[in-house]
Parts: C-alpha cells; sequence; structure tokens
C-alpha cells in the first residue's frame, strides 16, 4: 500500500509516523502472521507509548493504512504501557508487577451479560475468578491489563500474566470475516494471581483514560485512507464519469472532517489539557461515521471486482467494519447526549 498523508498537525507526519509505516512495510507477513508482527509490535510499541499524541495517533493511523489487523495488535499493547507509565508515575503499580520489553501486552475491559471477573485478596496477594468476554488474542500475548469488580459498584484494573496457572484462554467461538486472524474469545481466570494498577476506579478516572479511546478513532481513520485514495485512483482514470468524481469528492471531503477533529483533540492534548469525556465521544462518534462511510462508498464506487478479486481491498473492508463495532453506533450517541444533558 502507497504511504498516505496522516499528518495531524503543521508539516509533514512526524518523524515516528513516517519510520512506523516503513518499518511495518518492510515486515513479512505484517498483520497476517501474528507471532511477526507482534514482534514488530513489542519493537515499536515503547516508542509509540512514549511519544506525543499526535505523533503517537499519527503513528496507528499509519500502521492502519499499512493493514488495519498489524494496528489492532498494536494499538491495545501502547495504551498498556501508556496506562502502565501513568500508574508508574503516580507510585500506583508495584515495579515487580510489570515484566520487560519481552512482554505484549492487551488491554480486556470489556463486559458481557451473564460473565463477570471478581477479584480478592488471599494469603497476601490478589487472585481473578470468573469470566472475561472479548480478550483479543489471549491465546499470544505474554500479558494483559484486567478489568475486576472488588465490589458490587467497584471495578479495579490489574496486571496478569496471561500464561500463568489459572489463566485459560477460549480458541472461539470467533467466525468474523474481519480480523479474522484477531481472535477475541472469553479468558476463564481460576485464581490467578494478579497486580493491582492503582486504586478502585482509577482506571476509569486517571488523567488521560478519554485519550486512549481517541486513539482507537485515530486507528479508524488511517484504516480508511486507502480506500479515500482509491477513490481518487478511480475518479483519475481515462473515461471515468462524473459519478467517479462525486465519491472521490465526497470521501475526500469526510476523510478531512475527520482530520480536522482529530488535529483538534491533538492540539488539546499538546497544551496538556486532560479529555473531557466528553470530547472523546465526539472524536470517536465522527470518525466511525467517517470511516463507515467512506467503506460504503468505495464498495459503491468500485462495485465487486475488488470485493471479489482484490485480497488486499477485500480484507481491509472487512476488517475495518469488524473494527468498527467497537463503537456502538447509536447506544455511544446516547452516551453523549447524557453526558451534555448533565454538564
Amino acid at each position: 500500500m502507497d504511504d498516505v498523508d496522516v499528518t495531524l498537525g503543521p508539516g509533514s507526519p512526524s518523524d515516528l509516523a513516517a519510520a512506523i509505516s516503513r518499518s511495518a512495510r518492510a515486515a513479512d507477513g505484517f498483520g497476517l502472521d501474528i507471532d511477526a508482527t507482534l514482534a514488530w509490535v513489542r519493537a515499536v510499541g515503547p516508542d509509540v507509548a512514549s511519544a506525543s499524541h499526535s505523533a503517537g495517533w499519527e503513528s496507528l493511523a499509519a500502521t492502519a493504512a499499512v493493514d488495519v489487523a498489524g494496528a489492532r495488535m498494536l494499538e491495545p499493547h501502547v495504551d498498556a504501557l501508556q496506562i502502565l507509565a501513568q500508574a508508574a508515575r503516580a507510585d500506583a503499580v508495584s515495579t515487580d508487577a510489570v515484566p520487560g520489553e519481552d512482554a505484549t501486552w492487551g488491554v480486556f475491559a470489556a463486559e458481557g451479560r451473564g460473565v463477570s471477573v471478581r477479584a480478592r485478596e488471599h494469603e497476601g496477594r490478589w487472585v481473578l475468578s470468573g469470566t472475561k468476554p472479548w480478550c483479543s488474542l489471549a491465546s499470544h500475548l505474554s500479558h494483559a491489563l484486567v478489568t475486576a469488580w472488588t465490589a458490587p459498584d467497584e471495578r479495579r484494573l490489574f496486571a496478569v500474566d496471561l500464561r500463568a496457572p489459572g489463566v485459560h484462554p477460549h480458541t472461539g467461538p470467533w467466525v468474523s470475516r474481519g480480523l479474522a486472524q484477531v481472535v477475541s474469545a472469553p479468558v476463564d481466570f481460576d485464581d490467578a494471581a494478579a497486580a493491582p494498577v492503582g486504586d478502585d476506579g482509577w482506571y476509569l478516572r486517571r488523567p488521560g483514560f478519554a485519550w486512549g479511546g481517541i486513539g482507537v478513532a485515530a486507528v479508524w481513520w488511517g484504516a480508511s485512507l486507502p480506500l479515500t485514495e482509491a477513490l481518487a485512483r478511480a475518479a483519475a482514470r481515462e473515461g471515468a464519469d462524473q459519478l467517479a468524481a462525486a465519491y472521490a469528492g465526497e470521501a475526500d471531503a469526510a476523510s478531512w472532517a475527520a482530520r480536522a477533529v482529530l488535529t483538534d483533540a491533538a492540539g488539546r492534548a499538546g497544551r496538556g489539557v486532560d479529555a473531557p469525556a466528553v470530547l472523546a465521544h465526539r472524536v470517536r462518534a465522527t470518525v466511525a461515521e467517517t470511516a463507515d462511510r467512506i467503506a460504503s462508498l468505495a464498495e459503491q464506487a468500485l462495485g465487486p471486482a475488488p470485493l471479489t478479486t482484490d485480497e488486499p481491498f477485500a480484507r481491509r473492508i472487512a476488517d475495518l467494519r469488524i473494527y468498527l463495532r467497537q463503537h456502538h453506533g447509536r447506544r455511544d450517541l446516547a452516551g453523549l447526549g447524557r453526558k451534555l444533558v448533565a454538564s
């Protein structure tokens, strides 16, 4: 995939984003070979996690422009590293609980109907028991940050070694055509050892929580950029009609609007402003709608041929659509509305 413009600030994309793009394109089996991609994630993750929000989001977008699944593996690893760094600065996590650079991280914070994970202290240590749904790549990762209930209305974040006794990842069910290799299945915990990261509620109330959600939006936007480029190329072909130009124009305008929203958020982050939850909701809603619309425009304008004969294109569409389901559509918009009413 050719380079695309992932700039979220003045000038050209950051040196880090450019380097991330080059290394991802050079990596054998990037996005498809899980072990090889996770090795790449371990190598680049610390640089992305320690970068400014603008450079970090550009890097996530650049990765998604190369391969959506590759970005899907990088984003939670970076999020976990940033959470752990923040916890360390706040003296909210034991240094003994944080493994070295060989670790690959997930963030398992989803809740599901009829399942939950409980945390309790037992003989001077914390243990987790129960089932956590939607744990992406749990069979391949070495560690994860896992939310667990310490009381009926209190949750805490814990660092867990996924290869330790008492941790049992499921291999499915996972019949998704999008992100097919990034299996998101439950994990059973049976008195699994865990190290607290912050106190009850710290994970959600910590400064910077909302910035992590915006990082996911940067991935969605980056994943849509090659589709916008494909529409532009179709409009430039000899004999292209006015409709081809209209599709390209609509996609470009939508993508530019999403870029402007992300750029505004990056500017706020650069000024040291903490992101209120309402900002993350606005950014995610705008970018999710944009990326979904661009995918639809690409399908309509380019017809069935690339969906049936161009494997990277068809996989990008499928991967992006399943990734976008992390945004819950009108339910998340309802959450935004409730926050506006309450403010």
